[in-house]
């Protein structure tokens, strides 16, 4: 779903920038915490980008989806939120129709991405669980690297597309002090589809489906633990519960990225039927971005070997010979 496409009203409803009458010092409080969210997204997801590109031990085909997902939300936060929140904040857009019509069509790719990356990331642990040995041998890096490329490129041929037969690139008419973007019915029912129904039913189906084969792989592993097994079978059950674990993660990701985008698509179902204010709907997409920030910060928290891999980046060690080699995960 494209960043203002659900803002559906006459063009040009507020004839000029509203003035904000805030003290000076609720202006820098306000710019300061601004700050702190944008570099929170940035340097989090910049820590994942860089701990799994570096250690070798971490070039699974999973955490190349977890890299796509973290590469998505490191331009949101470099690309998209600086200005999103300096808008929020003075309460006009200050940056001219150029740099509107590149934010409409930038936020509108990472957004799809983002939704697409998490949906692929739920066929990954579906296969992952359901059928392990297959996945092993048949999924490597290089096939989730060819598949997430074609996944951006689908995105960013479908929003030129899609903004080009909306007229953002030819007569595009912005409304002073704002960026928004007025579509046609036909295309909102489009959008609507592919943007968010599609995705999501694709994740809410393969996410049953996970978590009932990960019920399944507890009730072996503890029919297993009842008996004496050779070594191979302690192996396979050792795998069953990363695997396991991996998908609970994953499934807290997504959980997290819906209850933060629901708003959005919520207004965005309510923005051809009703007028919602302008200051409304500019809270509701800093909300749904804040996912962004969030991301990192549960990797923290249920995978050691992010919070190893952190140590070692802010402690230099990674500029060590062979650096790259140590064991993260043990």
């Amino acid at each position: 779903m494209n960043v203002t496409e659900f803002i559906n009203f006459d063009r040009c409803v507020h004839s000029s920038c509203p003035k904000r009458s805030l003290p000076a010092a609720v202006y820098i409080l306000l710019y300061v915490c601004s700050a702190a969210v944008v570099l929170l997204t940035v340097c989090g997801n910049l820590l994942v980008i860089v701990s799994v590109f570096h250690f070798k031990q971490l070039h699974t085909p999973n955490n190349m989806l977890v890299v796509s997902l973290a590469v998505s939300d490191f331009l949101i936060g470099t690309l998209v939120m600086p200005l999103l929140l300096i808008w929020m904040i003075e309460s006009c857009w200050i940056f001219g129709r150029v740099i509107c019509i590149q934010f409409i069509l930038i936020s509108g790719v990472l957004m799809i991405w983002s939704f697409y990356i998490i949906a692929l990331i739920s066929v990954d642990r579906c296969l992952a669980l359901s059928n392990p040995f297959v996945y092993t041998n048949k999924i490597s890096k290089r096939t989730i690297c060819i598949v997430t490329y074609f996944n951006w490129c689908v995105c960013l041929a479908y929003n030129i597309i899609f903004y080009y037969f909306n007229g953002l690139f030819t007569d595009y008419v912005m409304c002073p002090g704002e960026c928004f973007f007025i579509l046609t019915e036909v295309w909102s029912v489009i959008d609507l589809i592919y943007s968010f129904i599609f995705p999501l039913s694709v994740i809410i189906i393969l996410y049953i489906l996970v978590f009932m084969i990960a019920k399944k792989h507890a009730t072996a592993i503890r029919e297993l633990n009842n008996h004496t097994r050779p070594k191979a079978q302690k192996i396979t059950s050792h795998s069953m519960k990363s695997e396991r674990k991996a998908a609970k993660v994953l499934g807290i990701l997504v959980t997290v990225f819906l209850v933060c985008l629901f708003p959005y698509f919520i207004c965005s179902v309510l923005g051809n039927f009703i007028k919602l204010p302008a200051e409304t709907l500019k809270k509701i997409l800093i909300f749904g971005y804040l996912n962004s920030t969030i991301n990192p910060f549960i990797y923290a928290l249920f995978y050691q070997w992010f919070r190893r891999c952190f140590k070692l980046i802010i402690t230099l060690q990674i500029f060590r010979t062979d650096s790259a080699l140590i064991n993260v995960l043990s």
